[in-house]
């Protein structure tokens, strides 16, 4: 077998991190903002050490090759597609893994795509239906406060110039170390992608309608922690609502919303629990 370092999607050439058993069983792992694949850089080796072989692309906006422009090159129809078109070239089904916008994406993946999902693990953010609902009913308008800035065009970027600036701090205030907030600098800001990454919040009022959500028939479990300062309680209750499969909430005390490198261990038997339910 040989490793699948990139794939293409018409114009578009993304980069995978594929590491693991190569004949491992197949595990698509998607990143959130503002991150790439290096998130997940705690976890992957626990589900090697189980056999598992783990994919973890740079999706579009973050991999140099597909940075389309314009916020239409960013609605969810097409970052689910992105995905899709990664499973094809792994040969799916697999296992599939997604953490913030990661898990946004995923949900509507195994929604619209049972046939390519084995098992469906979420991180932090809930179906985005439960999401939309919190958004309208609870604070969780009030802890998305920044999505409305994220509409600005070159706001962010022009305050995410300043090292140590706001951008950096606002990042500290959700959890993230200093370490972690270097790499955000050095794998975004440097590397070109922060206008890409923030296109995913540019086009979500381009979105509606257009392959968000859905009802999920994978079995699923939510990963959700009791310290995440984006994510409200009452959308991750009202999550399994949309699921018609097997279901689990774990919930992780005082972790911060950055899970996958807080909690690496926790979350990776989470997966593997997933993972085994359907093996």
């Amino acid at each position: 077998m040989t490793r699948l370092t990139t794939y293409a999607r018409g114009p578009l050439f993304f980069d995978v991190t594929d590491t693991g058993p190569e004949d491992g069983t197949p595990v698509v792992l998607l990143h959130g903002f503002p991150e790439r694949a290096s998130c997940w850089r705690e976890v992957a080796p626990l589900l090697h050490a189980q056999g598992l072989r783990t994919y973890a692309p740079d999706q579009r906006g973050y991999s140099p090759g597909a940075r389309p422009r314009g916020r239409s090159s960013y609605v969810v129809s097409e970052l689910v597609a992105d995905v899709v078109a990664l499973i094809e070239a792994i040969g799916g089904p697999v296992h599939l893994v997604g953490h913030d916008w990661g898990a946004n994406v995923g949900w509507s993946v195994a929604a619209r795509h049972p046939e390519l999902v084995r098992s469906w693990t979420a991180v932090s953010v809930p179906h985005p239906a439960a999401f939309v609902k919190a958004m309208k009913t609870t604070r969780q308008g009030l802890h998305s406060w920044y999505m409305g800035l994220f509409q600005v065009p070159l706001v962010v970027e022009g305050l995410a110039r300043w090292a140590g600036g706001p951008v950096d701090q606002g990042l500290r205030r959700t959890g993230m170390s200093r370490d972690e907030v270097a790499r955000f600098r050095t794998e975004i800001v440097e590397h070109g992608a922060l206008p890409g990454a923030l296109g995913w919040y540019r086009a979500l009022p381009l979105s509606r309608g257009r392959g968000m959500g859905g009802r999920v028939r994978v079995p699923t479990t939510l990963v959700w922690s009791t310290g995440d300062s984006a994510i409200v309680r009452p959308g991750v209750d009202w999550c399994e609502q949309y699921v018609d499969a097997p279901y689990e909430l774990v919930v992780l005390e005082d972790v911060s919303h950055w899970i996958p490198t807080h909690a690496p261990e926790p979350l990776a038997d989470a997966i593997l629990a997933r993972i085994a339910s359907v093996a």
